[in-house]
Parts: structure tokens; C-alpha cells; sequence
């Protein structure tokens, strides 16, 4: 099979002939439709992750059809389409996996697909029984895939966080996350701000759901969200920290700053805004099987599905490239067949 393969740090992205994987106990063989390539690629081409592994598959957000089963494991059926994200397994005995809270396991290293674990760069990917998801009706195999990764992260995100109707969102951040929570707060009943560096992605923003639009270019996020009553959920989906803590002033009281995306910089708040107003901070992973079928339900049912470029495999390393060097615009999603 054709794979595209990141053999070491700071190596480019190549395409290979592997041999096709035979699922064995709890496998799940998946022939796939298609992969969405998602910034953690190029995190994990840059070396960021300390549980990294090389040579490997990347790709972690999957769609495709079972092919095969492998000993002891009755559904999905072959030939039922299916997704897999970032999250490929877990010790399923601990407390947090008894509590279908998986993404948490404390029972073993987490495995991450396409990061420890081979991915869906290739024509088949070899998942784990109750972390390949059955894909609901109606949902687009190619336009979901990205649903796999940046939709649950978005979703969960604003359901950990509290969003739900007539609450006051503002997300930070106009990329493939922030575009989907936007779209997501509002199918929620939400009131959605959005802010962001310019005004490029404004008319996009209200197009989804969002009544007000900030650029920190021309204001200080704080102050305008405070103009606007404040914000009971502060969302940070932009790759830095800055980001949120430039805004963390514009949360009013019982309102929380949640970080989806960060970098390498300390959390620093004042303690006295924490108490005084009882704010929290905090942050939430992609999320555990459930959750993906929540995304996938709510997505479908409300007609959410991200905006994609389809690519073959042969362009995934001029893009990743792209993406590493910050000159890709759009949400990339390689195809097969």
C-alpha cells in the first residue's frame, strides 16, 4: 500500500510501499476514504512531542470503510464506514476508562495515532476495537474527516466549558478549530464573538453565527468583550498562549478561559481575579469515543461540516511543507480511490 511516512525529526514527509497490515486481536483493518492533515503533523515533524515515535504514519483524522476484523472483535461490520482520531487506545481498566472517559487513561502510556502509532497518510490504517467510530448517515466521508480531530476538539471543548444556550462565547482564533467552535456555539444557541489579528475572516465569522467581530490589531480584546458584557467562555484555539491571556480580562464573573490551543508559555493570571470573580482557566484534550459520536451527531444534525481542499497523497509533502512554514491557507484533506 502507498503510505506517506515522517521517518525522523525535521525530515520531509515521504511516500513509500508498505505491506497492507493484518489486524490481529482487537484490530480493525480500515481501507481509507480519506485524512485530514491537521497542525499536530507539523508539530510532530518539528519533534514537540516527548511521546513521539519514528519512523510513522502520520494523520489522525480518518475516514474510511472496515475491511477487515481481527480475532475477537464483532463490529463494525465490514464495509461500515467508519472515523479514528487523534486518540488510538487505552488501558480500558483504570477509572477514567471505566467512566468512558478514555482520553484521561491513567492505566497506560496513551497511544496517539499518527504519533505513536501509524496513521491515516496511507491506504489503510490498522485501528483498535472501540476507538474506530461508525460514521452516522449523511455525513460527507471527505468534508467530515476533519471532524475526526478539530470538530471534537472544538465540541467537546465547548461542552467542558460550559457553553449551552444563551451563553456568551468568544473564540479566539479563525483556523480550522475556531471556525468549527464558532459554527458549533451557535448551532448551540449560543452568542458568539469572534477575535482574531484583522478583519480578513470577519464576514466568514458572522456568515457561521458570530455577532461581534474583534481584531487586536485596531482593539484590545479585554476591553471589547467587556463592551459587550463579557464572556462566560473565553475559547483560545490560537497555536499561542499570549492569545488568551490578552483577552482573559474580557470573561465576566463565573466565566472561564479555555486553552485548546497554546505554546511553550506559563499560564499567568492574577490569583485575586480568580477568587474575587471566581474565573477558572483551564484546558481540555481532543476527547474520548463518546464524544466523537456526539460531534459527529450534532454535526449532522445541524449541517456543520468544514470548508476542505481534497489533495492526493503525492501533493501531502509539498503541504505539510507549507504548513510548516506557514504559507498553507484552508483545511487539507488527502483523498484515496
Amino acid at each position: 500500500m502507498r503510505s506517506a511516512l515522517l521517518s525522523a525529526p525535521g525530515k520531509p514527509l515521504e511516500i513509500v510501499e508498505r505491506e497492507v497490515p493484518e489486524p490481529g486481536p482487537g484490530e480493525i483493518l480500515v481501507e481509507v476514504t480519506a485524512c485530514g492533515m491537521c497542525y499536530s503533523e507539523v508539530n510532530h515533524l518539528r519533534g514537540h512531542y516527548p511521546f513521539g515515535t519514528f519512523p510513522t504514519v502520520p494523520g489522525h483524522e480518518i475516514s474510511g470503510v472496515v475491511a477487515a476484523l481481527g480475532e475477537g472483535v464483532g463490529r463494525p461490520e465490514v464495509g461500515t464506514p467508519v472515523g479514528a482520531a487523534w486518540l488510538y487506545g487505552s488501558c480500558g481498566h483504570c477509572d477514567q476508562c471505566v467512566r468512558g472517559d478514555q482520553i484521561l487513561c491513567t492505566g497506560a502510556p496513551r497511544p496517539f495515532t499518527g504519533v505513536n502509532r501509524d496513521g491515516g497518510y496511507a491506504e489503510y490504517f490498522l485501528g483498535r476495537a472501540g476507538f474506530v467510530t461508525p460514521l452516522p448517515d449523511g455525513l460527507d466521508p471527505v468534508a467530515g474527516a476533519p471532524l475526526m480531530c478539530a470538530g471534537i476538539t472544538a465540541f467537546n471543548g465547548l461542552l467542558r466549558a460550559g457553553a449551552g444556550p444563551g451563553s456568551k462565547v468568544a473564540v479566539l482564533g479563525t483556523g480550522g478549530v475556531g471556525t468549527l467552535a464558532v459554527r458549533f456555539a451557535a448551532a448551540m444557541g449560543a452568542r458568539v464573538a469572534v477575535v482574531s489579528r484583522s478583519r480578513r475572516a470577519e464576514d466568514e465569522a458572522k456568515g457561521f453565527g458570530a455577532e461581534l467581530f474583534v481584531a487586536t490589531e485596531e482593539q484590545d480584546p479585554a476591553e471589547a468583550l467587556q463592551k459587550w458584557g463579557g464572556a462566560d467562555v473565553v475559547m483560545n484555539t490560537a497555536p499561542d498562549t499570549a492569545t488568551g491571556l490578552a483577552a482573559f480580562g474580557g470573561l465576566r464573573p463565573d466565566g472561564t478561559l479555555l486553552y485548546l490551543g497554546f505554546d511553550a508559555a506559563n499560564v499567568d493570571v492574577p490569583p485575586l481575579a480568580l477568587v474575587a470573580d471566581r474565573l477558572r482557566v483551564m484546558g481540555n484534550p481532543s476527547g474520548s469515543p463518546h464524544d466523537l459520536r456526539d460531534t459527529l451527531a450534532f454535526a449532522v444534525a445541524h449541517g456543520i461540516v468544514p470548508e476542505v481542499v481534497p489533495i492526493t497523497l503525492d501533493d501531502a509533502p509539498r503541504v505539510l511543507a507549507e504548513m510548516d512554514a506557514g504559507v498553507h491557507r484552508g483545511r487539507t484533506v488527502i483523498t484515496f480511490g
